[in-house]
């Protein structure tokens, strides 16, 4: 019964910054991680963002290192993706999910919950 809700996305211009929250109910408690994923029309997901159990490790994908951020608080069972210097490229619907694997991880495959994703839509 785990329930996670993306919230943030907006069209917004290249350059800009936005931040996506993700909340989370219904988790377990259990060392897990949170991760952050996208889709554009036609495409599979792609891995974004990743953070592990403590908060001490976090990776991104090539395309948005240096640009995206994602933090977790655990306590409130929520994770956020701050996005600076936003791409058109960046234009799909992200979403976050949780993974039981604490260290985190690129493969969708190893999340077993998913939020309904929030559309974030880039122009020039």
């Amino acid at each position: 019964q785990v329930h996670l809700v993306e919230s943030g996305g907006r069209l917004v211009q290249a350059g800009d910054s936005l931040r996506l929250t993700c909340a989370a109910s219904g988790l377990a408690f259990s060392t897990y991680s949170m991760g952050w994923f996208r889709q554009s029309p036609g495409k599979e997901y792609e891995f974004v963002a990743t953070i592990n159990w403590t908060g001490s490790n976090s990776y991104y994908a090539d395309s948005v290192k240096g640009r995206f951020t994602i933090s977790a608080d655990y306590a409130k069972n929520t994770v956020y993706l701050q996005m600076n210097s936003l791409k058109p490229e960046d234009t799909a619907v992200y979403y976050c999910a949780v993974s039981p694997y604490p260290a985190g991880s690129e493969k969708a495959t190893d999340y077993g919950s998913w939020g309904q994703g929030t559309q974030v839509t880039v122009f020039s």
